[in-house]
C-alpha cells in the first residue's frame, strides 16, 4: 500500500465515521500499476437511432426544437456479447448542458464492452425547465427501456441508471422518486415501472439545500430562483432513501471543488441508515466531470471497480 493509498484509506475511513457509518466503512479505491492507463478503448458500441421519449411531443414542451423533444439513444453491445442488463445514461452538465460525449456516448461504449445495453438520454434542461419536467423525462425513458426490453434482448428486471454531476443526481432522483406505472394507461409504456433496479453515482450532486453543500447552478437551473423550503426538502435526495432504494455504487473525489463529496457522503449515510446494500469510492485526487478518467492511472480504475461490483451483484452474468 502506497502512502497516498494509506492516507485516501484514513480520509475515507475518518469520514464515514463522521456520519455514522463505521458499522459500513467506504470502501477506499486501489491504485493500480501504472501500466494499467491504456490507449482509447476500442469503439465496440453499436449506436442506434434516436427515440424521442414522446411520439407525439413531450408534454409541457416550451416548443419543437431540439432542446423541447427529449430522446434518448441505444447503444447495442458487440453481437454475441449481449448479457441482458441494460442502463439508461444521463449526461451531466448543471442542469443546464449535456456532457453528451464524455459522461454519454464514451460510457456507453465503456458498458457496452462489459456486454450491457445502454441509453443515453438528452433530457430538457433550465432555464427554460425546472422540476418535474426533468423527472418526467428521466422516468419515461426507463419506462420505455422496460417496456420494449424484448426488443433490445434485456431483463427488464436487470434495468440500472448511471449519472454524472447533475446527471447524477437525476440519477438519484429516479431511485428516490419511482412508481409501479399506471396499469389503466392506454399507453403500454406508461404501464411500465420507473424504478432503476441498481444506480451508478459519478461524482453526483445530491442536496439541494442553499445553506449546505449544494452545487448552486444545478439548483437553480432544477428548482428556479425562488423554491420553497417543501421542494428544496423533496429534491435533495438524501432526505427521500428508503428501504426500496436500489442498490447503489458511488464514485467521488476529496478534492472535488465543484460538488464537494459531502454530496456522496450524505447519500450514502442515508442509504447505510436504511439497510440499501452499496458502495462508495472516494479517490484522493480528481478534479469535477473526469468521466472514464482515461489519462488517469489511479482514477480510471473506477470502471474495473464499478464492473466489480455489477458482477457480485449477478448484473453481469449472461441471462440463460
Amino acid at each position: 500500500m502506497t502512502h497516498s493509498h494509506r492516507q485516501l484509506q484514513s480520509f475515507v475511513l475518518l469520514v464515514a465515521a463522521a456520519l455514522g457509518c463505521a458499522t459500513a466503512p467506504v470502501t477506499p479505491a486501489s491504485p493500480p500499476a501504472a501500466s494499467a492507463v491504456t490507449a482509447a478503448r476500442p469503439l465496440v458500441a453499436r449506436a442506434q437511432p434516436a427515440i424521442p421519449l414522446w411520439a407525439n411531443g413531450a408534454p409541457g414542451a416550451l416548443g419543437t426544437t431540439p432542446a423541447d423533444q427529449p430522446q434518448m439513444t441505444p447503444y447495442l453491445p458487440p453481437a454475441g456479447t449481449a448479457n441482458g442488463t441494460a442502463v439508461v445514461i444521463f449526461p451531466g452538465g448543471g442542469y443546464a448542458h449535456l456532457s453528451m460525449e464524455k459522461e454519454g456516448s464514451d460510457v456507453a461504449n465503456w458498458l457496452a464492452g462489459a456486454g450491457v445495453t445502454t441509453f443515453v438520454v438528452r433530457y430538457r434542461l433550465g432555464p427554460n425547465y425546472h422540476h418535474p419536467t426533468m423527472l418526467g423525462d428521466a422516468q419515461r425513458a426507463i419506462r420505455i427501456a422496460r417496456a420494449r426490453a424484448a426488443e433490445w434482448s434485456i431483463d427488464p428486471k436487470r434495468l440500472g441508471v448511471i449519472g454524472f454531476s447533475a446527471g447524477g443526481h437525476l440519477a438519484s432522483t429516479t431511485g428516490t422518486h419511482f412508481d409501479a406505472g399506471n396499469a389503466s394507461s392506454a399507453d403500454p409504456i406508461e404501464r411500465a415501472s420507473s424504478r432503476p433496479d441498481f444506480m451508478l453515482l459519478l461524482y453526483p450532486v445530491i442536496t439541494m439545500r442553499a445553506d449546505s453543500v449544494t452545487h448552486a447552478g444545478s439548483r437553480l437551473n432544477l428548482l428556479g430562483s425562488a423554491p420553497t423550503p417543501e421542494l428544496e426538502r423533496l429534491l435533495s435526495n438524501e432526505t427521500q432513501v428508503t428501504p426500496q432504494t436500489p442498490p447503489t455504487f458511488i464514485v467521488h473525489t476529496e478534492d472535488d471543488r465543484t460538488v464537494p463529496v459531502q454530496n456522496a457522503l450524505l447519500f450514502y449515510d442515508a442509504l447505510k441508515r436504511n439497510g440499501v446494500q452499496a458502495e462508495m469510492h472516494v479517490f484522493e485526487h480528481g478534479n469535477h466531470g473526469f468521466g472514464l478518467a482515461p489519462a488517469d492511472p489511479v482514477l480510471s480504475v473506477w470502471t474495473t471497480l464499478c464492473e466489480s461490483w455489477m458482477r457480485r451483484h449477478g448484473w453481469l452474468t449472461p441471462i440463460k
